[in-house]
């Protein structure tokens, strides 16, 4: 089994602050493991929160993405704390949810990337965001992000 290089890394293994907001937030990636095999990284956050910009009132969802490594994997501390940045950052929901993948997207250049945000109702309703960056590879297993559409109590 290859043993991952983790020589650059500044936050594993550390305490870390979490950034103020996403812009300053510092994400890392490791070298993949796997390179020429296509499978499915999956990091799952049930408890976002980030901040309405008009009201400044606390939003939170469900987030999950997938993606398939080319070269990198993300450092999962530092994608940790770089979800963390949001807790008192004013956006979106919309802009949160692709913030998050582009910033992903841009730091490992993967074979593909989604992002499922389900965001739990603001004035009484639901927001969903999917985005991905394109057709996934053939022949790889893509299981449903399994979360339920918002149903209320019932």
């Amino acid at each position: 089994m290859p043993k991952t290089d983790v020589s650059g890394l500044s936050m594993l293994g550390s305490h870390t602050e979490t950034a103020s907001n996403p812009e300053d937030a510092v994400l890392e990636k490791v070298p993949a493991g796997h390179q020429g095999t296509d499978y499915v990284v999956r990091f799952t956050a049930p408890e976002f929160t980030s901040l309405c910009p008009m009201t400044g009132q606390p939003d939170f969802a469900h987030i999950v993405i997938d993606y398939i490594p080319n070269e990198w994997l993300v450092e999962s501390k530092s994608l940790k704390l770089f979800l963390h940045s949001f807790r008192n950052h004013g956006a979106f929901h919309e802009d949160c949810s692709i913030y998050i993948a582009k910033r992903i997207v841009d730091l490992l250049d993967p074979k593909w990337l989604r992002i499922g945000a389900y965001w739990y109702p603001r004035g009484g309703i639901p927001i969903d965001v999917f985005w991905q960056t394109g057709k996934a590879p053939e022949g790889v297993w893509l299981p449903d992000q399994g979360v339920a559409t918002y149903r209320g109590r019932g």
